[in-house]
């Protein structure tokens, strides 16, 4: 009786161990099939990848492309304007981690053009698939040039310009001047033909800090090549007043997620305007260089008043051009 039981479940052991490897054995070959498929179609593509001149490029190195940084033209242009806020704007954005930005000004568009696009590209800092890469020269919002060579890199570029009231705009260029060129003449006798504020002298708009302030004209240049939904105009003095809500449009502009806002900046009594709250890497807080909110020279009044007048026509048209009152008087 004992040894009929222990031939049953011998048996019983025999008839699991042969289903298992029957199982296995089916495994196998399914196994065996697909690969044997799979290799001749790979051979089968590689072999019309090569016979068409394409690349063998497959899933996995694609996989490993979006992991690897390169360098490549810019996506985005902070073009101007000068003593606008442009080096904030920048610094602001370089908080983003899907924004990669060149270091210094390449000045390509409107002095360096002829050392070609490969030259240009070699500046641009290595970004990830997905990263933006952007670079700022004030100059070429002003660069008769420029509009055009920058379409003809890239006509879905996107285009930043900040501005503030020319006038302030103006006497912190002036200053800037005055901080490299000890001597130079009053900003009142810079301003005006004659050298005086009295009546029957003309503005001088082709000194350079009061030639820069006529936005429109400079505007319409770029409207010829690109339309006003490819740019986006911040407002200088709300970047100071309120850095996180203008980021904000920035940011959407850009078509980046929201991470740069209110909990990154606080207000600098000292400068006049924001700094950074311990950028990441730093365990201090960051203020722009000792060139940034620099003293500005008094300025006389009927001066003011007479730079008002002639910049209202042109503050007006700019408007008109951007649907956006900026509220200089």
């Amino acid at each position: 009786m004992a040894k009929g039981r222990c031939f049953q479940l011998d048996a019983q052991k025999l008839l699991f161990l042969f289903s298992l490897a029957m199982v296995c054995l089916s495994l196998y070959t399914l196994l065996s099939d697909r690969g044997h498929k799979n290799a001749s179609g790979d051979i089968h593509a590689n072999s019309l990848a090569t016979s068409s001149g394409a690349p063998d490029v497959t899933s996995t190195d694609a996989t490993d492309q979006e992991w690897t940084a390169t360098r490549r033209l810019p996506q985005a242009l902070i073009i101007g304007v000068k003593k606008g806020g442009t080096r904030a704007l920048l610094e602001f954005l370089r908080l983003h981690p899907d924004v990669r930005a060149a270091g210094s000004e390449p000045h390509f568009f409107d002095r360096h053009y002829d050392r070609g696009l490969d030259w240009y590209m070699s500046l641009m800092p290595k970004a990830l698939e997905g990263q933006i890469v952007m670079e700022k020269t004030p100059r070429y919002f002003v660069s008769v040039d420029s509009p055009a060579r920058v379409h003809a890199m890239s006509h879905k570029v996107k285009l930043i310009i900040v501005v503030r009231d020319p006038i302030t705009r103006a006497i912190s260029d002036y200053a800037q001047i005055v901080s490299k060129t000890p001597g130079v003449a009053s900003f009142k006798t810079l301003c005006f033909r004659n050298g005086s504020g009295g009546g029957g002298v003309e503005v001088n708009s082709q000194w350079s800090p009061l030639w820069i302030g006529l936005y429109a004209r400079h505007l319409e240049r770029w409207l010829t090549y690109f339309p006003l939904a490819q740019m986006h105009v911040v407002h200088g003095e709300r970047l100071v007043r309120d850095p996180a809500g203008e980021m904000a449009r920035v940011q959407d502009f850009l078509g980046l997620e929201r991470i740069i806002t209110d909990k990154h900046f606080y207000f600098n009594q000292t400068k006049g305007f924001p700094c950074l709250k311990k950028p990441e890497g730093s365990s201090q807080p960051h203020c722009l260089g000792l060139t940034k909110g620099r003293a500005h020279p008094q300025v006389q009044e009927e001066v003011i008043r007479r730079l008002k007048d002639f910049y209202r026509p042109h503050n007006l048209r700019f408007y008109e051009l951007v649907g956006q009152d900026f509220g200089w008087q």
